[in-house]
């Protein structure tokens, strides 16, 4: 993922060097907002035809304005506390010098899980995270102590074994990575793995102990949209260039592009074993994207296989 090798003009990583970016930094707020939904897990829906999209892309608006406008506000609220003296502050969604779930490790939102998201002993891991860097001097929460146990549920379901040990995440063999940041074709050897999924995994989360209780936000704009649940695969791998646009406008599934997403969606139609979509991955045989053309051979190939 090029966007975390960027560095600053001194050579730093700009996510790993909050002081090289802001000499001024003294303290870091960490805010946490629950995305979870009442809908099912990926590991309970069973439609061979239809795809999964991670539960965070459901919404109707990018959670990067969801969240950076709540922690506007809380923003406001600490230079009001603060009045006369003045202080500086920046607010960051995914977007600065900061690893967030580091910060909020140490800042008491949560540990970091053996799958390396942030839990929360309360309302599990289903979280957006912001951060505002201030040079207020703020007396550190104590960071939450690690509750994982001897649970490895997260590691035993990966099914492209992403997690290769306990707190330790191979990102080249994410399904998130693989249907969200990469481009070109998708390694043979981690397809099978991927199974339904089209964009994002849950799944390292849908097994977690810690989100069995987690409570459904109260937050009408991270609900699903329509049709975004359990998506057609067919639609999915059939979309036009015009159709994805308009269906995605301000979603965080336009980060796999429309070829990245018809990628996907042949993908999953090569895993469902639904003979029904057949004509589907032979109609892309043909297509002017080679990427498209090779996923549609490889999911002509496994669905006819055992013909």
């Amino acid at each position: 993922m090029k966007y975390l090798e960027s560095r600053d003009e001194t050579g730093n990583l700009r996510r790993a060097s909050l002081k090289s970016a802001f000499p001024w930094a003294r303290s870091v707020i960490v805010c946490a907002v629950n995305y979870n939904t009442t809908h099912p897990y990926s590991t309970s829906v069973n439609k061979p035809d239809h795809g999964w999209i991670s539960r965070y892309a459901w919404s109707r608006d990018d959670y990067h304005e969801s969240v950076l406008r709540r922690l506007r506000e809380v923003e406001t609220n600490v230079k009001q506390y603060c009045v006369p003296e003045p202080i500086e502050t920046r607010a960051y969604v995914d977007t600065g010098p900061i690893v967030e779930r580091v910060y909020a490790k140490y800042a008491g939102v949560g540990w970091l899980g053996k799958n390396t998201c942030v839990i929360n002993q309360k309302i599990g891991s289903w979280l957006f995270l912001g951060v505002i860097v201030t040079s207020l001097e703020l007396s550190p929460d104590l960071p939450a102590p690690d509750r994982c146990g001897s649970c490895t549920r997260c590691i035993d379901a990966c099914p492209t074994d992403a997690i290769v040990a306990p707190y330790e995440l191979d990102s080249n063999k994410c399904i998130s990575y693989l249907t969200i940041e990469k481009r070109g074709p998708i390694p043979e050897e981690l397809r099978a793995g991927m199974g339904h999924q089209v964009f994002g995994c849950d799944i390292c989360q849908d097994v977690c102990p810690w989100n069995r209780k987690a409570s459904d936000t109260d937050k009408p704009e991270f609900h699903a949209r329509e049709g975004l649940l359990n998506p057609a695969l067919a639609w999915l791998a059939e979309i036009s260039v015009e159709e994805f646009r308009n269906k995605f406008r301000g979603s965080p599934v336009k980060r796999a592009k429309h070829s990245g997403l018809r990628r996907n969606a042949l993908v999953a139609i090569g895993n469902s074993g639904e003979p029904t979509l057949l004509p589907v991955a032979e109609r892309a045989l043909n297509d002017p994207d080679p990427v498209i053309a090779e996923a549609a051979q490889w999911a002509k190939q496994r669905l006819t296989s055992d013909r």
